[in-house]
């Protein structure tokens, strides 16, 4: 356990960081999974308003240093090739 008053501070800090990218990170990957399963299982319309609700949670994961720009590019990507195949 740290004895300066700064190092422990530092450890709340990391800890509350942490869980915020624990909950982030879950947020995404719940998106992603959803919207999957609507293209499976072939609902256009909620496929679509998902894909929308995963883009804005992959942006605000890159925006706030989560993801790499490229990484978020490349999901939303094939998501949205995904979802354009729909017939």
């Amino acid at each position: 356990m740290a004895n300066i008053k700064s190092s422990k501070k530092a450890i709340k800090t990391i800890a509350k960081r942490t869980e915020n990218n624990h909950e982030l990170k879950a947020r995404v990957q719940n998106s992603i999974r959803m919207c999957d399963k609507a293209i499976e299982s072939g609902d256009k319309e909620r496929a679509t308003e998902l894909f929308k609700d995963t883009q804005k949670f992959i942006d605000r994961a890159v925006s706030k240093g989560f993801l790499k720009r490229n990484t978020a590019d490349r999901q939303k990507s094939r998501l949205s090739h995904k979802v354009k195949e729909m017939a």
